[in-house]
């Protein structure tokens, strides 16, 4: 498919993630070489320089627990002794250690890697993936990020997208994006509101759509607060259930943990369709007496009587948003789902009975928000002409003053990109410097926010204390990240600075990463390509074996096809010849699942096979 300078579109989500693109003025959610429309966000090591990513990687989580890495992004431009890691820290088997700077890094296999280098693996899957698709390279982005990430958290993001060699063009927030996506008439004035609750965080934004423009006026949320915590809220259940049961306190078990997670993940998914589930984990664990197993039976109203204050304290943004953009909940024209989470009964049932009106049909809550950031990518390229996107910072950003006190300079629901100053002064006699010390959040003490990061201005003239005048700028660009510039306005000196978070990867330590993944991503690409087609031809054995309509003969051809195939690949090197054959091996799936089907409808489909071909 032809597409020069296609910038992708990027959902980088807690548990999966989406990318989609405009190719020839159609937006198409891109699947990975696996065919899913999904990755899942996994990463797991078997050395410093082998790893899987996606679907292999999450089928070994169970098996190489500590060296499986998922929910990372719950802790993107985190500090380790950041109150809300301690929380998050019990959902995860694998090693959290501090840097020599108090960031969060994750140990495995002996090495320390930050978020952003293992989010960089995902990103760089998918870059490649849709480079089989598209046939052609991939270097510009759009990535979305939660409103309610800071500054931090989305400088963290950008990061891990020139790591794995994209440059990202936009970092937008994914409820912003899924608006974008929802088909609404542009030409009408309406007033929207996008749930958005996905694996690790929760966002509500509230926007006004008028001849094609997307206005954000409030946002709101919780970057700890996702379908991870309804997983944990059932895992709980389980292990309460067991020790009734057995006697024996699984919580210090990690691999018991990993499995426990795995089975609520699945009952939860399970009880959006189905009243009941069957848990059945076989040898869960054991003791001096032998193996214990975990058999019991979740209902979906026990199970939703766990998570309600999950959902109940969902509600609690959406008033405050409300309250910010000065609407009432009547005001709201149309009401939009995403995120996997969504899927729950109970979820919508609350969302429904909260704004009083059924959310909007037709919005995908896993490929939303990709294909937003796809059509955000196309208005950056000029292909889209007829929209413009106007978003907002989630948080108050602000200064440090005297006693300790915040000064918001942009208050929360600013509309990006804004730029905007304040005066300031000495506060004591003779001062030559001042320290600026920029802070991000809600609360009256600067202490009480998030640190950013600060700058000093020097050479002052000495004044008597109050005398000078220092005029403080912030300029937040459109991807909500932060420059701030102090000018002494007698003197005329200034100093300006980006700010770099007090959480992050310096330039240098950016550059190494950016280095090292350029030169491991082919060896890792060519092995995932390797192992996806391993893994298709055993599929394929499995199916060949399944299929009673298959007679002798064909399942001779079907056998030795397959044979030919599994000669070939151990030694095969080549990427093209690799890529090749993982189409190759999905048409072959294709054509015998046909096999199931009448005479007619085989003839009718093998003849759209070829046409595609």
């Amino acid at each position: 498919m032809a597409g020069k300078g296609i910038v992708l579109g990027i959902d980088l989500g807690t548990t999966n993630s989406c990318m989609a693109a405009m190719l020839q003025g159609e937006l198409v959610v891109i699947p990975n070489v696996e065919g899913g429309r999904t990755t899942p966000s996994v990463v797991a090591f078997h050395s410093a320089t082998q790893w899987d990513v996606g679907t292999i990687a999450r089928q070994q989580a169970v098996a190489n627990a500590k060296a499986t890495l998922f929910s990372v992004k719950r802790f993107m431009g985190r500090k380790l002794k950041d109150p809300a890691v301690a929380r998050d820290a019990a959902l995860v088997p694998y090693d959290l250690v501090a840097a020599p700077n108090g960031d969060l890094r994750i140990k495995v296999l002996g090495r320390e890697y930050s978020p952003p280098e293992i989010s960089a693996r995902v990103l760089g899957k998918m870059r490649a993936d849709a480079e089989a698709f598209l046939g052609e390279p991939v270097t510009q982005a759009v990535v979305t990020v939660p409103a309610y990430f800071n500054d931090s958290q989305r400088q963290a993001t950008k990061d891990a997208g020139r790591i794995a060699g994209l440059e990202v063009l936009r970092i937008i927030n994914e409820p912003t994006a899924a608006a974008l996506s929802c088909g609404l008439d542009r030409r009408k004035d309406l007033r929207i509101a996008v749930y958005d609750l996905g694996g690790g965080t929760f966002d509500i934004s509230l926007l006004e759509l008028g001849r094609g423009i997307f206005e954000v006026r409030a946002t709101g949320g919780d970057t700890h607060l996702g379908g991870d915590d309804f997983d944990q809220a059932i895992m709980h259940h389980l292990m309460a259930a067991f020790r009734a049961q057995e006697g024996i306190d699984l919580s210090i078990d990690r691999l018991a943990l990993l499995r426990l997670k795995e089975a609520a993940e699945t009952a939860k998914i399970h009880l959006s369709t189905h009243e009941e589930a069957q848990v059945s984990l076989p040898f869960l664990t054991q003791d001096a007496s032998g193996p214990r197993h975990l058999n019991t039976l979740l209902t979906r109203k026990a199970v939703e009587k766990l998570v309600a204050p999950l959902v109940e304290a969902s509600l609690l943004p959406c008033e405050a948003a409300l309250k910010d953009a000065g609407w009432s909940k009547k005001q709201v024209d149309a009401v939009l789902l995403v995120g996997g989470m969504t899927r729950m009964p109970l979820v919508a049932n609350a969302v429904t009975q909260f704004f009083g009106k059924q959310p909007q049909a037709g919005v995908h809550p896993d490929e939303a928000v990709a294909v937003g950031a796809a059509i955000q990518g196309g208005v950056l390229k000029g292909e889209i002409r007829d929209t413009l996107l106007l978003d907002v910072i989630p948080l108050s950003l602000g200064v440090r003053t005297e006693g300790g006190i915040f000064s918001p300079i942009i208050p929360k629901n600013s509309t990006i990109p804004t730029r905007k100053a304040s005066l300031y002064t000495t506060a004591n006699d003779g001062q030559t410097s001042v320290r600026i010390s920029v802070f991000q959040g809600q609360q009256p003490l600067a202490g009480q926010n998030m640190f950013l990061g600060d700058f000093e201005l020097v050479n002052l003239k000495p004044a008597p204390k109050g005398a000078p005048q220092i005029e403080v700028t912030f300029d937040v660009d459109a991807n909500g990240i932060l420059k701030v510039s102090a000018r002494d306005k007698a003197t005329g000196k200034q100093q300006q600075i980006r700010i770099e978070p007090n959480t992050g990867l310096s330039q240098d330590e950016l550059e190494r990463m950016a280095g090292e993944a350029r030169h491991e991503q082919d060896g890792a690409a060519l092995e995932q390509l390797r192992k996806t087609c391993s893994m298709l031809i055993a599929q394929g054995r499995r199916e060949v074996a399944s299929i009673a309509t298959l007679r002798g003969t064909q399942k001779d051809e079907f056998s030795l096809a397959l044979s030919v195939y599994e000669g070939e690949l151990p030694s095969a090197t080549d990427p093209d010849r690799l890529k090749a054959m993982l189409k190759e091996l999905n048409t072959f799936l294709i054509r015998l699942r046909l096999m199931t089907r009448p005479a007619p409808e085989i003839k009718a489909a093998e003849g759209e096979i070829k046409a595609k071909e």
